[in-house]
C-alpha cells in the first residue's frame, strides 16, 4: 500500500512529502514546523525512519534535522554538502531500503545548487515516482541565480542537463514530486499544475522541450529579484536548525505598542487590507494573513528587527508565528489581541483611502497626482501606467526618497503589496492612496497603461 501525501506550504510555494508503506516511512523535504509531518504520520499509523534533503535550502528553514532528532530517523544529505551536523552522507546512485518494499534511489541532479539531489522511488520493483525538489518542476525548473551571478550561467546549464538525466533515466509514468513551483521565489516560472509525470512534462517543460541555448536563454531572461532574507537561510540550514518554539511571546498593551512604534521596532497589523484601511493603530504595517506574509515581511523587514504581531484572535497571532519561524524569525517581541481601538489606547485611529483604477482614470482626467507602482521589474516591463514612478515593494525602504512628495496613488498587480507599501509610507508621514484592484481593469477603466516589454 504506497502512499505519497504532500504537505503543502501555500504561502511559501513549496511541498514536503510524506511517503509510507502502510507501516514506515519517509519523508521529503520537510519544513521547519514539524508538528505537521508528526501529526499526518501518527494519523496514517506509520513511523518515520528516514529523512531525505534534495538540497541546501535558500527559501526555508528546514524541519529535516529537528525531525531526525525527534523521531530517531536517519537524516540523508548530501555528502558533498559543508554542513555542521551528524547525517548520513548520500552520493549519486546510492540506494536506501526503506521498509521491505522501497527503495530510494539518489541522483545528482546540480542546477538549483551544485549538490543538488533528487529521489527516485521504487516500490516493490517498480520506479513511480521522483523527488525532484528544484531540479524538475512542473512546467519549470528551480532558478540557477540563487548563487549569485558568478555561478549563473554554470547552473543554468547544470539544470538542463539535470533535466534530461531525470528524464531519460525514468519511465514516462513515474510521478514527478517537487518541492518548489506552486508560487515560491525557487521557481525560475509559475505553473498552475498540481500533479505530473515525466512524460507529461517531455511535452510542455521548457529543460525537454527546448534546445539547450534556447532554454537558457529564455529561462535567464525571465528571471527577477528573490527575497532578501533567502541570504540567511542557507548558513541556517548547514547549521542543523531546532525545532521552534511557538508558544506565544509577551502580550503588549497599548502603551508598548506606542513605545515600539517610536523605537522603530515593527509592529505588523495582521488584518486584511480593508479592514486595515478602513483603521488601524498609526505607524503599524500591514501584512495580511491573507497574501504571503512571511515572504513579503521578510523580504522587507531589517534583519534582527523586533516584530510585534497584532491579531484579531490569538489564531491569527498563531498562525504568523508559524509563517515566520518558517523562514528564520523565530521570537517576536510581543504580541496582542482584540480591535485597534484597543490597541491604540483611546487614541484616534489612522485610517487609508482605498480606490480603483476607474477612480485612478477619472481623477487624472480633472488633476494631476503622483502614481507609484511597487510591482517586480519583470511585471512593470510588460505594461505600465503612463508617468507612474516605479519602485518595486522590496526596494521601496531604501528608496523612499525618490517616492514624490504630496498624495501618492499607490498600485500593484491586485492590491496587496500596495498596500504593504501604502502602509509603510503612512508609517513615514506621507498620504498615499491604495489601489485595491486588479492591474488587468487600467486600460480597461481608461487609465493609460503603457506596453513596454
Amino acid at each position: 500500500m504506497l502512499r505519497i501525501l504532500p504537505i503543502d506550504t501555500p504561502t511559501l510555494g513549496d511541498r514536503s512529502y510524506l511517503v509510507h508503506d502502510g507501516q514506515v516511512a519517509f519523508v521529503v523535504d520537510p519544513q521547519r514546523d514539524i508538528d505537521r509531518v508528526l501529526g499526518l504520520a501518527a494519523s496514517e499509523g506509520v513511523t518515520v525512519t528516514h529523512v531525505f534533503e534534495t538540497h541546501i535550502h535558500n527559501d526555508y528553514i528546514t524541519g529535516g534535522y529537528a525531525l531526525a532528532e525527534v523521531t530517531g530517523a536517519a537524516y540523508h544529505v548530501n555528502a558533498d554538502d559543508p554542513v555542521s551536523f551528524d547525517r548520513i552522507p548520500v552520493r549519486d546512485g546510492d540506494v536506501i531500503a526503506v521498509g521491505d518494499s522501497l527503495r530510494v534511489r539518489v541522483l545528482a541532479t546540480p542546477g538549483h545548487t551544485f549538490t543538488h539531489l533528487s529521489y527516485a522511488l521504487d516500490a516493490g520493483g517498480e520506479q513511480v515516482a521522483v523527488f525532484s525538489g528544484g531540479s524538475l518542476l512542473y512546467g519549470s525548473v528551480g532558478r540557477p541565480d540563487l548563487l549569485g551571478p558568478d555561478h549563473t550561467h554554470a547552473l543554468v546549464r547544470h539544470q538542463y542537463a539535470s533535466a534530461q538525466r531525470l528524464a531519460t533515466e525514468l519511465p514516462d509514468t513515474a510521478g514527478v514530486y517537487p518541492t518548489h513551483g506552486f508560487g515560491s521565489f525557487c521557481s525560475a516560472t509559475q505553473s498552475a499544475a498540481d500533479a505530473a509525470t515525466i512524460g507529461s512534462e517531455k511535452l510542455i517543460n521548457p529543460a525537454l522541450t527546448r534546445d539547450e541555448q534556447a532554454f537558457v536563454d529564455e529561462l535567464l531572461a525571465g528571471l527577477d529579484a528573490w527575497p532578501a532574507y533567502y541570504a540567511h537561510m542557507a548558513p541556517a540550514n548547514s547549521a542543523g536548525p531546532a525545532a521552534p518554539d511557538l508558544t506565544r511571546p509577551q502580550r503588549a498593551d497599548a502603551e508598548q505598542i506606542r513605545k515600539r512604534i517610536a523605537a522603530g521596532e515593527w509592529v505588523v497589523d495582521l488584518r486584511n487590507r480593508v479592514a486595515f484601511t478602513a483603521g488601524h493603530v498609526a505607524g503599524t504595517l500591514n501584512f495580511g494573513l491573507d497574501g504571503s506574509f512571511a515572504t513579503y515581511l521578510g523580504w522587507l523587514i531589517g534583519w534582527g528587527t523586533p516584530v510585534t504581531l497584532l491579531g484579531e484572535t490569538p489564531d491569527q497571532v498563531d498562525e504568523a508565528q508559524r509563517e515566520l519561524v518558517r523562514i528564520g524569525i523565530d521570537r517576536p517581541a510581543a504580541y496582542a489581541t482584540g480591535t485597534p481601538t484597543e490597541w491604540a489606547g483611546g487614541e484616534d485611529l489612522a485610517t487609508l483611502p482605498r480606490a480603483t483604477f476607474a477612480d485612478l482614470a477619472q481623477v487624472l482626467h480633472h488633476r494631476t497626482v503622483a502614481v507609484l507602482d511597487v510591482r517586480r521589474n519583470i511585471e512593470a516591463a510588460q505594461a505600465r501606467i503612463d508617468g507612474a514612478v516605479h519602485i518595486p515593494l522590496h526596494d521601496l525602504l531604501r528608496r523612499l526618497d525618490e517616492v514624490p512628495l504630496g498624495e501618492v496613488w499607490v498600485h500593484c498587480a491586485a492590491g496587496y503589496r500596495a498596500t504593504i507599501a501604502a502602509s509603510i509610507l503612512a508609517a513615514h508621514g506621507r498620504r498615499p492612496v491604495v489601489v485595491d484592484d486588479d492591474f488587468d481593469r487600467a486600460r480597461a477603466d481608461g487609465v493609460l497603461a503603457l506596453a513596454v516589454g
